[in-house]
C-alpha cells in the first residue's frame, strides 16, 4: 500500500482549497499531496511530524507545508480518552503553485512569491509578527467571498515572502519521500507516542509489526530520516519542554513523566537537543512570558 495520498476537492468557484476543521481530535494520518499547505491550529495541542521534524504544537500553532511533505498531527493521549472534552479546530488552505495559471508568479510583481514556492522541499514555522497578520487574515478569510479570499491569499504569499521569521522545520538534504508502507510507519507512531513515557524497546514494536528488528530500523529511518532512538528522545524532549513552560513540576519529576531512567541521561540528552539545560530554558521561557 503506497503512502496515503490526500486530495481534498476543490469548490466549483474557487483555484483554491479553504477549510475548516473541528472536530474531537486529528484524525489524518502520515500523508502528503502535491498541493502547498498553509495549516492554523486554532486549538489544538499535540505532537506535529512533518518530514524529519519533530515538535509539539499548541494553539496558534502556524505552518507552511510544501508539495509532497509527508505529515501528521497528532493530539496529546488526553484527546483519545472516552468522555474528553477536548477540542481539535484548524483553518487550513491548499493549493498547487499553479493554481492560478502557469506563469502567473513569472511576471515581475510576484518574483518574491515566486522564489518561495519554487523550495521544492519547503517547511517552514511562521513564528512572531508574522504569524499574527497570517493568523488575523485566514479568521478574516472565514466571512469572506471567493474572490476575497483569492486576495487575502496573495496578500498572505506577499508576507510570507518577505518575511523573516520563518523558522526552516527540515534538515538540510531532505527531499520529500512519499513510497512505502503508510499503514506500518502510522502503528509505529501510534504506538510510540502511547508509549514514550514509559520504558519502550525496539523489539517490541519491530514485533508488532511482523518485522525483525534489522528491518524495522531500516524501514522507520528511511520514513523519517532519524534512528528509532533518537526519534523517541525528541519526542520524550518535546514533551518535557511543555512540562517545563507549566512551571508545576520539578525538574526530576519532568525527567521522569518524560520517560528517562535517570537524570544525568535527561539532562545530556536536553541539552544536545535544545541547547540549554532544562533550568535554563525554562528560565528563558518565563522571562519571555514576563515581559
Amino acid at each position: 500500500m503506497k503512502a496515503k495520498l490526500h486530495k481534498l476537492p476543490v469548490d466549483s468557484d474557487a483555484s483554491f482549497l479553504f477549510k475548516t476543521l473541528d472536530c474531537n481530535y486529528f484524525g489524518n494520518p502520515w500523508h502528503f499531496h502535491k498541493e502547498i499547505e498553509l495549516v492554523l491550529i486554532a486549538k489544538s495541542s499535540g505532537t506535529r511530524f512533518i518530514g524529519d521534524n519533530v515538535s509539539t504544537f499548541e494553539d496558534g500553532d502556524l505552518c507552511l507545508i510544501g508539495s509532497n511533505i509527508p505529515h501528521l498531527y497528532r493530539n496529546s493521549e488526553a484527546y483519545y480518552a472516552k468522555n474528553s472534552k477536548l477540542k481539535a479546530k484548524s483553518i487550513f488552505i491548499h493549493f498547487t503553485r499553479d493554481f492560478l495559471g502557469n506563469h502567473f508568479f513569472d511576471v515581475p510583481e510576484m518574483k518574491q512569491i515566486n522564489k518561495l514556492l519554487q523550495k521544492l522541499s519547503l517547511a517552514v514555522e511562521i513564528q512572531g509578527e508574522t504569524r499574527q497578520v497570517v493568523t488575523e487574515s485566514l479568521h478574516r478569510m472565514l466571512d469572506e467571498t471567493p474572490v476575497q479570499r483569492l486576495l487575502s491569499l496573495l496578500g498572505i504569499l506577499a508576507n510570507l515572502a518577505q518575511s523573516s521569521e520563518l523558522n526552516s522545520l527540515l534538515s538540510p538534504g531532505f527531499s520529500a519521500n512519499t513510497s512505502g508502507d503508510s499503514e506500518k510507519i502510522n502503528s509505529a507512531f501510534q504506538f510510540i507516542m502511547k508509549n514514550y513515557t514509559n520504558q519502550i524497546y525496539i523489539h517490541d514494536i519491530a514485533t508488532k509489526l511482523n518485522m525483525s528488528v534489522p528491518a524495522f530500523s531500516r524501514y522507520f529511518k528511511h520514513h523519517t530520516r532519524k534512528t528509532f532512538s533518537d526519534f523517541v528522545t525528541e519526542i520524550r524532549i518535546g514533551h518535557s519542554c511543555k512540562m517545563l513552560m507549566e512551571d508545576d513540576y520539578n525538574i526530576s519529576e519532568i525527567s521522569y513523566q518524560s520517560g528517562f531512567d535517570n537524570l544525568s541521561n535527561f539532562y545530556r540528552h536536553f541539552k544536545k537537543i535544545t541547547g540549554v539545560i532544562p533550568k535554563e530554558y525554562r528560565s528563558r521561557f518565563l522571562n519571555t512570558v514576563d515581559d
